[in-house]
């Protein structure tokens, strides 16, 4: 069987019976949902796995409560789980139904009771996808752009700004100037804290800023060098945003006392 919701989960069995950890194993990757990175016996090698220089990228692990010695060292690995900024999914799976309560509190996301089933496991791994994290998209990151009846397009990075000019959007770049059909609000959107808008019609790559300049009015130079070189552009800052923006450029930069 194979997966429907990605990638298979990466999971880790701590079983000390080495004939339920072998069943669970192989009950795991017939699934098709799962492989099983690894799988150990005792509290020990589970600690090392989880929290030590040994320690597996995993997204759920599989949790006996009684491991051997008699005592619940299940549950004290689980709690020191929880206490992680960010713990994979855990499954206690064990012959005991006393620590149900608890181990919810401790936001365990499934109880597997022995003897383990086919049909109980797989509905586990269902649940275990359905909770996964998904990836966050991060935005486009390429522009398409017109030049008279081509399309040319542009690393984001390659951007030194976009201009709202007209009923058109043009973006700037080293290799000219062209335009796109999108409004400067949907780029910024888009593309979010990559780019500052420093004025109603200019939205700038701040990475590609190379000169703040404060006279009558505020203007930055954006271009490959500064501004005596000519390989670039000057845009106009807003009165109310060149203060901000000033002290955003001294915040990433060493070498100048910041001044009002």
């Amino acid at each position: 069987m194979s997966t429907e919701g990605g990638e298979r989960l990466r999971a880790l069995v701590v079983e000390d019976e080495w004939a339920a950890r072998n069943y669970l194993v192989e009950l795991l990757e017939g699934s098709g949902l799962a492989q099983v990175t690894g799988a150990v016996a005792t509290a020990e090698e589970a600690r090392e796995v989880l929290f030590g220089d040994g320690r597996l990228a995993l997204d759920v692990v599989f949790l006996d409560i009684r491991l051997s010695g008699g005592r619940n060292e299940g549950l004290d690995i689980a709690r020191a789980l929880a206490a992680l900024p960010s713990p994979p999914l855990l499954v206690l799976a064990t012959a005991f139904n006393a620590h149900a309560l608890e181990a919810y509190e401790l936001g365990v996301a499934d109880y597997l009771l022995k003897p383990f089933t086919e049909q109980r496991v797989e509905q586990c791994l269902h649940r275990l996808q359905a909770r996964r994290p998904r990836p966050q998209p991060t935005g486009p990151l390429r522009i398409a752009a017109r030049r008279q009846k081509s399309l040319v397009f542009f690393d984001r990075d390659e951007v030194w700004a976009f201009e709202a000019a007209e009923r058109l959007t043009r973006v700037h770049t080293a290799e000219g100037v062209f335009d796109i059909d999108l409004s400067l609000s949907a780029i910024e959107a888009s593309f979010g804290r990559a780019l500052e808008r420093v004025h109603r019609n200019w939205l700038v790559n701040v990475t590609h800023i190379k000169e703040f300049e404060r006279d009558s009015e505020t203007r930055v130079w954006v271009g490959q060098g500064l501004a005596a070189d000519g390989r670039g552009i000057h845009v106009p800052v807003a009165r109310e945003r060149a203060q901000q923006l000033r002290d955003m450029l001294l915040a990433s930069a060493m070498g100048l006392r910041r001044k009002t």
